[in-house]
């Protein structure tokens, strides 16, 4: 429910970016709570996973994406810190934790930094389970191709283009979600 009257209040029905970031959320809310109720053992929070990937990106309107009709001033990268201001002022302060810590496999501040990134300075790493997961699950599905789920390798390689890290963090995901 919660999900539903956020997304309206920044999105309005049958707009296309509307659609693009309803299509890429649904993909991850799917993913995420398949492996969930596959890792009953984990005790994760269902409704947090399927309400936090809902709306681990709604603050792409506010970026400069225009393949994917967003027309904000921001950069792309700001999105996940742009989202986690919006879900703060809807009193959501845990599902803002997720927009700001699902980009790439989380950003450390030292990477921000020595990357000139235009973040805020902190870091911006996914901490509870949930939102391992839910960064897990993002990083199957592309905005520019709705609906399509990456094939791992193709997750890895993409990955592998930021660092040994990023790389590392994600194969440790697969062996604690996909075992």
């Amino acid at each position: 429910m919660i999900p539903t009257d956020i997304i309206n209040k920044y999105y309005p029905e049958n707009d296309d970016l509307r659609k693009i970031l309803m299509s890429h959320s649904i993909a991850v809310a799917d993913k995420a709570l398949d492996i969930a109720r596959f890792h009953s053992e984990m005790n994760l929070d269902k409704q947090f996973i399927y309400e936090a990937a809902i709306l681990h990106d709604i603050g792409i309107f506010k970026t400069k994406a225009p393949e994917i009709y967003c027309y904000g001033e921001f950069p792309y990268i700001c999105h996940g810190y742009l989202g986690s201001e919006i879900l703060n002022a809807e009193n959501l302060p845990l599902h803002a934790l997720v927009c700001e810590r699902h980009t790439g496999t989380g950003l450390s501040k030292e990477y921000i930094i020595k990357s000139n990134l235009p973040l805020p300075q902190r870091d911006m790493m996914p901490i509870s389970l949930e939102e391992q997961l839910i960064c897990f699950a993002d990083k199957f599905f592309s905005k520019t191709r709705p609906g399509k789920e990456k094939k791992i390798d193709k997750v890895r390689a993409h990955l592998a283009k930021y660092g040994a890290d990023s790389l590392n963090k994600f194969n440790k995901w697969c062996e604690v979600f996909l075992a």
